[in-house]
């Protein structure tokens, strides 16, 4: 298998990517090199700072991942700042802002870089749902006790991995990402 950096600090990120890159026949090793994450609007734009910051410093093939979550009566808040708006006010404050809302609609975004020299694969993902009235479920991170994907009952962190990653917004990015390099590598491969 080829070994693969995943650059997070995220260990249930990693649980969850390892079985998708598996897939593909590569092996994910995780690295807590410190990320460069700019202030921006654009998923794309920070996972592909992050990637070439991450790329410099290490000179190895690897991915980054950065998700978001965009709740339509929000406005699309928190977005790119969920990481942050999860550290400062969670779930609880989520609901709270939502507490007499009706339109509960949100969508989960991933954006994924990969960066495997010659390459450099940039691949989204998306699941939309609804945000829940209560937290449910231990399993997870971040918002998944809230989120519920449209098509199901389940909050994602009543999910196992394997039913998450079936229709995740990382699920997706990530299968997308690595189908597309090995795509891209068995190209190369026959041209020579």
């Amino acid at each position: 298998m080829n070994e693969i950096v995943f650059v997070t600090r995220n260990e249930y990120k990693v649980r969850e990517v390892e079985p998708i890159a598996s897939k593909y026949g590569f092996k994910i090793v995780q690295t807590n090199l410190p990320k460069l994450e700019i202030q921006s609007e654009d998923l794309v734009k920070i996972a592909k700072t992050a990637a070439l910051t991450s790329y410099a410093s290490l000179n190895k093939p690897l991915f980054v991942e950065d998700a978001g979550l965009f709740i339509e009566a929000l406005n699309g808040f928190p977005g790119p700042y969920s990481s942050y708006v999860y550290r400062t006010i969670g779930c609880k404050g989520i609901l709270k802002l939502l507490e007499n809302c009706n339109d509960r609609n949100a969508c989960f975004k991933s954006v994924v870089v990969l960066i495997y020299e010659p390459f450099i694969v940039i691949e989204e993902g998306e699941v939309c749902g609804y945000i829940s009235r209560e937290p449910r479920g231990t399993g997870g991170f971040g918002f998944d006790p809230i989120f519920v994907p449209h098509g199901f009952s389940k909050t994602f962190a009543e999910m196992s991995i394997e039913e998450k990653n079936r229709f995740s917004h990382r699920g997706r990015a990530v299968d997308k990402a690595f189908k597309r390099l090995l795509s891209l590598l068995k190209e190369n491969t026959s041209l020579r």
